[in-house]
């Protein structure tokens, strides 16, 4: 069932029309390798530019009307299926995820994206500040910083208003989501990586030392504090200034049981 509500319009959806975004799209798509799966192709102002770069391609789309009508339009290579993504098993198999997702259904479709195997590299156009936030612009996000070991995430450019149909009342920002190979830390490990990212990010007291001390006990002392000299964090940092690498890194200070790991 259609789960794409509470937006301004039917499923919430903003059509991209902008001929030069589109085109940026594509080049960028260009540049990976293996099946196409499509988030919300519409009408399909994505799907017959992309059809030209002659790989599989499978658009997903929620409005049974416009899926059968798009599928009519593509050629033997494209599948378009009625569903809505949020729900859809996309394959294990390596693909790779283009779309442009409704404004509302942002940070859900986010979510279902990264929890996601199989797919390599993920073009997206979402809102602006969405874009900047999971791309680390001015500081990472707990969510970025909890993907990070994972992903590679990287914001290409500011995508105005007037490139969708109806117009949004803010503006969209292409971004890229890269899959790690080799990741910083092994995905076996996520859910206590992720749980410090957590407690770091949501501690108290002044500055990064202090805060990492609070909330991560686990962590050696000693090591953290060289931790932090090697990579100039004074105690005025915050979680929101570290990069992959040094969250990667504070992290494998520990082993698996939780106990300060020996050198």
């Amino acid at each position: 069932m259609p789960t794409y509500h509470h937006g301004r319009h039917e499923f919430g959806q903003n059509f991209l029309i902008d001929t030069p975004t589109i085109d940026g799209i594509v080049d960028i798509v260009a540049r990976t390798d293996g099946p196409i799966i499509e988030i919300g192709p519409g009408d399909g102002a994505l799907t017959l530019p992309l059809e030209k770069l002659g790989r599989r391609l499978t658009g997903v789309e929620i409005d049974g009307r416009r899926a059968a009508r798009l599928d009519r339009r593509t050629g033997s290579s494209t599948s378009v299926v009625n569903a809505d993504f949020l729900r859809y098993r996309a394959p294990a198999t390596p693909h790779v995820l283009v779309g442009n997702l409704p404004f509302h259904q942002t940070t859900a479709m986010l979510r279902r994206i990264l929890r996601s195997p199989g797919w390599t590299d993920a073009v997206l156009l979402v809102q602006w500040e969405v874009a900047r936030r999971r791309a680390g612009v001015g500081g990472a996000t707990m969510m970025t910083a909890q993907w990070w070991p994972w992903y590679d995430f990287v914001l290409h450019r500011r995508v105005p208003s007037t490139a969708f149909r109806p117009r949004p009342g803010v503006d969209g920002g292409l971004m890229t989501i890269t899959r790690r190979a080799p990741p910083l830390i092994d995905r076996a490990e996520r859910e206590p990586y992720q749980d410090l990212v957590h407690r770091v990010f949501t501690g108290r007291g002044r500055g990064l030392p202090r805060i990492i001390a609070a909330a991560a006990p686990e962590l050696p002392r000693r090591e953290v504090a060289a931790w932090a000299r090697g990579h100039r964090i004074g105690p005025a940092s915050l979680p929101k200034d570290l990069n992959a690498r040094q969250w990667a890194e504070l992290f494998l200070l520990r082993d698996p049981r939780g106990a300060p790991r020996r050198r």
